[in-house]
C-alpha cells in the first residue's frame, strides 16, 4: 500500500494537504484549550465563597465551642453561633457548586470546539486520500495482472485527451492501434495512465 504519489507534483500537493490537515487539527485542539482555560477563570469567584465559607464555618464553630463554656448563657450563646456556621457551610457549598458548574461548562466546550473542526477537516481530508489510495493499488494490481496493461491503455483511452496530445498517434489513430494490439502503443497508453494515478510506470 502506498500513502503518496510517485509522481513529484501529486506527491507535493498530498503531502501539502495532509501538513494543512494536521495544522487545523493542531489549530482546533490548541483554541479549544485556550478558550477552556479563560472559562475556567470563571471558576474563580467560585474558589473565593468556597473558601470564604470554609473560613467562616471554622470560625463561628471555634467561637461557638468557646461561648458553651460561658457559664448560665452558654447554651443561647452556642445555638446562633453554630446556626451561623451551619449557613456558612452552605456558602462555601456554593461556591463548589458554582466551580463544578464552570468546570461542566468548560468540558462541554472544549469537546464541542475539538470535534466539530477535527470531523469537518476529516470528512474534507480523509476521503479523498483513501479513495487514491485504493484507487493507486488497484492500478498496480491490474498493471501486474496478465493483460493488465492493455486494460490500463483502454483506461488512458477513455480518459482526458489533453493527456494523450504528446502521444505520437499511429495511422488510424491510437484507439485502432491499441485494438490491434500494437505493444509500443499499449505501453504508451498505459504508462499515461499510470501517470494520471501518481504513479511510475
Amino acid at each position: 500500500m502506498r500513502l503518496y504519489a510517485q509522481t513529484r507534483a501529486r506527491r507535493n500537493r498530498q503531502v501539502l494537504a495532509d501538513l494543512i490537515a494536521f495544522a487545523l487539527i493542531g489549530a482546533a485542539v490548541w483554541f479549544a484549550l485556550v478558550v477552556r482555560e479563560a472559562i475556567m477563570l470563571l471558576a474563580g469567584p467560585g474558589r473565593t465563597v468556597e473558601s470564604s465559607g470554609d473560613g467562616l464555618a471554622t470560625e463561628l464553630g471555634r467561637a461557638g465551642d468557646a461561648a458553651s463554656n460561658v457559664p448560665l448563657v452558654g447554651d443561647l450563646l452556642e445555638k446562633p453561633l453554630r446556626s451561623a456556621a451551619d449557613a456558612s457551610a452552605g456558602f462555601a457549598d456554593a461556591g463548589q457548586s458554582l466551580q463544578d458548574a464552570v468546570g461542566r461548562v468548560a468540558d462541554l466546550t472544549t469537546l464541542a470546539l475539538i470535534v466539530v473542526p477535527v470531523a469537518a477537516v476529516l470528512l474534507l481530508w480523509l476521503p479523498p486520500r483513501v479513495r487514491w489510495i485504493r484507487r493507486s493499488a488497484a492500478v498496480r494490481r491490474l498493471l501486474d495482472a496478465p493483460g493488465g496493461a492493455d486494460l490500463l491503455a483502454l483506461r488512458a483511452l477513455t480518459g482526458p485527451l489533453n493527456d494523450l496530445a504528446a502521444l505520437a498517434a499511429p495511422p488510424g489513430g491510437l484507439a485502432d492501434a491499441w485494438r490491434r494490439g500494437d505493444q509500443q502503443v499499449i505501453a504508451e497508453l498505459s504508462r499515461v495512465a499510470l501517470l494520471r494515478a501518481g504513479l511510475r510506470p
